[in-house]
């Protein structure tokens, strides 16, 4: 499967569309879509953590992320084509389901 990576406008776009309602956006950092989630405690961030890895799994589309304590980052961008795709956008997209 070919998979491109996003021109500005269409990551604008997606961005947007992605983000529309939600209180705490996506936003691009460092050439990949990023967001930060925050927890009452380590127990429930790790738990979302595991979450999104099965969530992942199902999708073949692996995030980057990092945690600390009660808060985790996720880093989403596609290697194959070295930047942002559509695969990006529907992993975070299932991410927000679970938050």
């Amino acid at each position: 499967m070919m998979v491109e990576k996003l021109n500005q406008q269409q990551l604008d776009q997606a961005l947007a569309e992605l983000n529309h309602g939600l209180d705490n956006a996506w936003t691009i950092n460092d050439g990949m879509l990023y967001k930060r989630f925050e927890f009452a405690n380590f127990v429930q961030a790790f738990g979302f953590i595991t979450q999104v890895a099965m969530t992942a799994q199902r999708h073949n589309h692996h995030p980057d992320l990092h945690n600390s304590y009660k808060n985790v980052e996720y880093f989403l961008s596609t290697h194959k084509c070295g930047g942002i795709s559509e695969l990006d956008f529907t992993l975070a997209r299932a991410i927000e389901e679970l938050a």
